[in-house]
């Protein structure tokens, strides 16, 4: 089953009715554990921490020679305002990751945005080649405030892989299991909640119908990098990546 460990998922392979199915399928219970410390930003998925830095000059690093904008990422300048000088990290899901978003932090999601684009692949060679990629595909980009400040998480589409879904707002999909992007007709560009949806850190609020990637972003000033923290590593669900530095 191209690598996964089946010996954490919520069923047995032979009770997934479909491809689709298994991808999006669940952890069984107790299969991730999140830091005691409640407000530390945790990972919202399972992957590769391909990339973290420092939004230097409103830009992020894509790949060695490529840097984007924030503005791009998040379609619009104002909404990447409070990011310039913040932290980013880039985590790339493979097929035999689990492929279920969830909060990084605790907190209110206030907007949620469907950015359409294109469906390039996102692996190592394509973000090596293809200049402002992760700005460039199908993504949604979902807008918190936590305790510490303001974060953006974005699921970013791919080839073969331009669903995703919104467990936080399932009609906007148009009902459970459907999904945002990549549809005919296409859907309503913008939410906003009011009042605003109340999150928990761990809580579901997306999935790759397949596997892409994930950016998070933290607002200037408000979070620090965990020690030990290394490019190229596996990560998982519920991994600290940042504390807060007030």
């Amino acid at each position: 089953m191209v690598g996964a460990r089946m010996d954490e998922a919520g069923q047995p392979p032979a009770e997934y009715a479909s491809l689709n199915a298994f991808f999006v399928r669940r952890l069984a219970p107790g299969a991730r554990q999140w830091p005691s410390d409640a407000r530390a930003v945790t990972s919202p998925v399972d992957g590769v921490l391909t990339r973290f830095g420092k939004v230097e000059d409103g830009r992020l690093v894509q790949a060695k020679g490529w840097r984007y904008t924030a503005a791009a990422l998040l379609a619009g300048e104002a909404a990447a305002n409070c990011f310039h000088g913040g932290l980013y990290a880039t985590i790339y899901l493979a097929p035999r990751h689990y492929h279920r978003i969830h909060a990084p932090v605790a907190g209110r999601l206030r907007s949620a945005s469907y950015v359409p684009g294109g469906l390039f692949p996102v692996n190592a060679a394509a973000v090596a080649e293809i200049p402002d990629l992760l700005a460039t595909n199908e993504r949604v980009v979902c807008s918190f405030a936590g305790a510490a400040g303001q974060v953006a998480l974005v699921a970013v589409g791919a080839y073969n892989v331009g669903r995703i879904s919104t467990a936080f707002d399932p009609e906007w999909g148009g009902g459970e299991g459907g999904w945002v992007t990549n549809r005919r007709p296409p859907s309503e560009r913008r939410r906003v909640y009011q009042p605003p949806l109340a999150v928990s850190r761990g809580e579901e609020v997306m999935a790759f119908h397949l596997g892409s990637c994930v950016v998070v972003l933290l607002e200037r000033g408000s979070h620090e990098w965990v020690p030990g923290l290394t490019a190229g590593r596996e990560i998982r669900l519920g991994d600290a990546l940042a504390r807060p530095t007030r």
